[in-house]
């Protein structure tokens, strides 16, 4: 089974849709993968991630079914408190690499930055949905790996967006979402591509075979390849 994860294009976050120019990226995305054989496409209940995923789903004459576990991710102090520790997740996990922190600590969401934010339950219930997703899709999370319970070797499709990636990534491969944050760009509508290799009753990790693949934007996004 492989799986195509793409951040949904320029957004309109007041509105919660696409601008003309993330419409223009969504249907480049759309050219890129018209020769991939998908068959099924889901997306965050987002609107701007229901219409990227429109873009490329039109292309296969697939409907669009949309999960709430996918959508972006939140951040915020648990308190109330204006302190540095309610944070955007990106800059925390940058101020972690400035003072020389590790990323790579199973309890960042325990100290540091991270400590009193939100984001740790967020990412869970993203990570929680991702592993009952792909268990429904015949790949049941045990322990730290996947045991293929139904093998098949369909192409699917989820759109959503730059924080959920990032927390769905931590998840399956077991890194700490600071890593992660620290570690991986992704531009809109920039293509990951996840294989799950393994027959029927064996323990697996998936393998990356792209990582935020954005060549089909180049030259139409302008200013606007990434944001967050």
């Amino acid at each position: 089974m492989k799986i195509l994860f793409v951040r949904h294009g320029h957004p309109d976050y007041k509105n919660d849709c696409l601008t003309p120019l993330g419409h223009a990226q969504a249907e480049a995305a759309a050219d890129r993968l018209a020769g991939e054989s998908i068959v099924k496409a889901f997306s965050s209940t987002c609107g701007r991630a229901v219409e990227t995923a429109g873009h490329i789903a039109a292309r296969h004459g697939l409907p669009v079914t949309s999960f709430d576990f996918i959508r972006e991710i939140h951040w915020g102090s648990r308190n109330g408190e204006e302190l540095f520790q309610n944070g955007h997740p990106w800059l925390n996990a940058d101020r972690m690499v400035a003072a020389g922190e590790s990323v790579m600590a199973s309890d960042w969401a325990e100290k540091g930055p991270f400590s009193n934010n939100l984001v740790y339950e967020s990412a869970q219930t993203v990570g929680d949905g991702i592993d009952g997703w792909l268990g429904d899709l015949g790949y049941r999370r045990e322990g730290a790996f996947y045991r293929v319970a139904r093998k098949n070797e369909d192409t699917i499709l989820m759109v959503s967006h730059a924080g959920a990636s990032c927390a769905l990534l931590a998840r399956i491969f077991n890194l700490p979402l600071p890593f992660v944050l620290s570690a991986v760009t992704l531009d809109f509508t920039g293509i990951t591509r996840l294989n799950f290799i393994g027959e029927e009753g064996e323990l697996i990790t998936p393998h990356i075979e792209l990582l935020n693949d954005a060549r089909h934007i180049q030259g139409i996004a302008g200013d606007a390849v990434y944001g967050r």
